[in-house]
């Protein structure tokens, strides 16, 4: 049965999950993009099939074992609901039937049919007994990959609200319409702010959440930096994150429900300033908790304690997602071979944040371990949903094994400064810091992998942990065991080391890499994997079962 704001006189009166972030132990958040349900193959979505309301419930209700379900309703640009302030029939009816445009996408579809999705993701997540917090993007930009053909052909596709194609000319950051970071809007203009500000009030009015989630990352530029100062940038965002503040609580004071208000953020702290991001400033604007993103990836560094640095008394999650690094597209945008996060990563990841103070995780674009795209980036499998409830206890994952790790994950203006890609020359010692937290006694002797995007079979490579040279050994695929066979790498492009666990030690490790013969190694992914005994019965040394 359809969900429709018919319906939320019911919700209204059903009792929710408890608001508070803060229960003690680690919290797990599952972030939800709607859009993997038509994108994705999945148990209840074959290939041309289109969006369905229980296709929407099938994809919160495969999500066990979690604290709160945050839905992605759309790109926060056209409202995935039954908005007053842009109604489906504005949009797809009027807006894009004004220029030509006649025939809705599947979400457009459901949504002129009375589908709501806001709607239906609130009943669903009170069925199950889970938070329901909305995530809205500040300024996605995945339209914008469409707008130098619309402004050719004159005429918006059908991501592009009215607001943003009316606006596009003379609010945008910067004219080149193929990069995303100039096709956004500019949000010194006051306008622009306020009418997400719109959006976002409807949405506390109208439903009773649990919280909203604002996405700083969705698109990660805000503001040209040639029109206002950092000063500004801080000013505008802090006002912004007050006044949703301010309307969560007009909606608590109307129905006593408590509702969390969370950001995710840029898990690097150095371009929060030119974003107008000060964790401080919006903590006291009334922010509950924050996510730190690495935007795409599974990353392991020091955010979570430079982040408990400003601000020890807000919940900091760390965010983990489908993989450590991708390779060179394919086809295009979405087209990119990658590297799969594995059990291990998830397990260490998740340990390594809460050694630094990390409150939980948070967990990102999960279902795209599933066949999408291109055949090309498989084999494909489902994601591993087991994982979702081990990464709240924490002894569980101390004991684990563990795989530590740095990656160049992909160049991005988020990504800035990470230790890899690296080019490594003849005869220079490059060092490499890697923080650890093995447990003692507990952990076995492991595999150090450096991996280049190019062959390196005929380099001569040494290498020492904390001082230690390192024995080479022969190639291995998966150090620990996992199920997944995708874009692993080979003999030709890694090289591999054994690891005494009594070199590894908690905290920072110092991992020298020096190339001895042939010409210059560039690296873009380096782990290390240390197993347990346990897990040292599982395989036979190359990763298989």
């Amino acid at each position: 049965m359809r969900t429709t704001l018919a319906a939320l006189a019911l919700l209204l009166a059903t009792p929710s999950p408890a608001a508070d972030v803060t229960t003690g132990a680690p919290l797990v958040y599952y972030s939800n993009d709607t859009t993997h349900i038509t994108s994705c193959e999945s148990p209840y979505r074959q290939p041309g099939e289109g969006f369905s309301e229980e296709r929407l419930r099938a994809s919160i209700r495969e999500a066990a074992g979690i604290d709160a379900h945050v839905l992605q309703p759309g790109l926060g640009w056209i409202p995935w609901w039954q908005s007053r302030i842009y109604s489906p029939e504005d949009h797809y009816r009027t807006f894009l039937g004004e220029h030509g445009l006649d025939k809705p996408n599947a979400y457009g579809r459901h949504l002129l049919e009375g589908g709501d999705l806001v709607a239906t993701f609130l009943d669903e997540c009170r069925r199950l007994g889970t938070k329901a917090i909305v995530s809205f993007r500040l300024n996605d930009g995945h339209h914008v990959r469409d707008l130098a053909a619309a402004l050719e052909e004159n005429r918006p596709s059908q991501s592009m609200s009215r607001f943003y194609w009316e606006n596009q000319e003379r609010f945008r950051i910067g004219p080149d319409p193929a990069d995303w970071s100039q096709g956004v809007l500019d949000w010194a203009h006051p306008e622009v702010p306020a009418h997400k500000l719109d959006l976002l009030r409807e949405l506390c009015e109208s439903y009773p959440l649990d919280g909203i989630e604002l996405d700083f990352l969705r698109h990660w530029t805000r503001f040209s930096p040639e029109r206002t100062d950092l000063e500004e940038h801080r000013r505008i965002t802090t006002d912004f994150v007050r006044e949703v503040r301010a309307a969560l609580d007009r909606a608590s004071a109307a129905d006593g429900r408590p509702r969390s208000l969370c950001i995710r953020v840029p898990a690097l702290l150095q371009i929060h300033d030119e974003q107008g991001i000060h964790l401080p400033d919006l903590a006291a604007a009334g922010v509950d908790l924050a996510t730190l993103s690495w935007s795409y990836f599974t990353l392991q560094d020091g955010s979570v304690r430079a982040a408990k640095a400003l601000v020890p008394d807000l919940p900091i999650l760390v965010e983990m997602t489908h993989t450590p690094l991708t390779g060179r597209a394919l086809a295009g945008s979405g087209t990119q071979p990658y590297l799969r996060t594995t059990d291990a990563q998830f397990h260490t990841t998740a340990h390594l944040a809460y050694e630094q103070g990390a409150d939980g995780v948070s967990i990102f674009n999960f279902p795209y371990y599933r066949a999408h795209s291109l055949p090309e980036l498989g084999p494909f499998g489902e994601p591993p949903w087991h994982v979702l409830p081990q990464l709240r206890d924490r002894d569980f994952l101390a004991r684990q094994p563990h795989c530590y790790f740095l990656t160049a994950a992909r160049r991005d203006v988020v990504l800035r400064n990470l230790p890899l890609p690296a080019v490594l020359q003849r005869n220079q010692a490059h060092r490499f810091s890697l923080e650890m937290a093995p447990l003692a006694g507990h952990h076995r002797d492991g595999i150090l992998r450096l991996r280049s995007n190019e062959p390196i079979d005929d380099r001569g490579i040494e290498a020492k942990l904390n001082g230690a040279a390192l024995e080479p050994v022969p190639f291995v695929a998966k150090p620990l065991p996992h199920p997944h066979d995708a874009w692993l790498g080979s003999a030709e492009d890694t090289r591999c080391f054994r690891v005494p666990i009594a070199s590894a030690r908690h905290g920072d490790n110092e991992i020298e890499v020096t190339v001895t013969d042939g010409i210059r190694v560039r690296l873009i992914y380096l782990d290390v994997s240390l197993p347990t005994e346990a897990s040292l019965s599982e395989t036979d040394g190359d990763g298989s079962r």
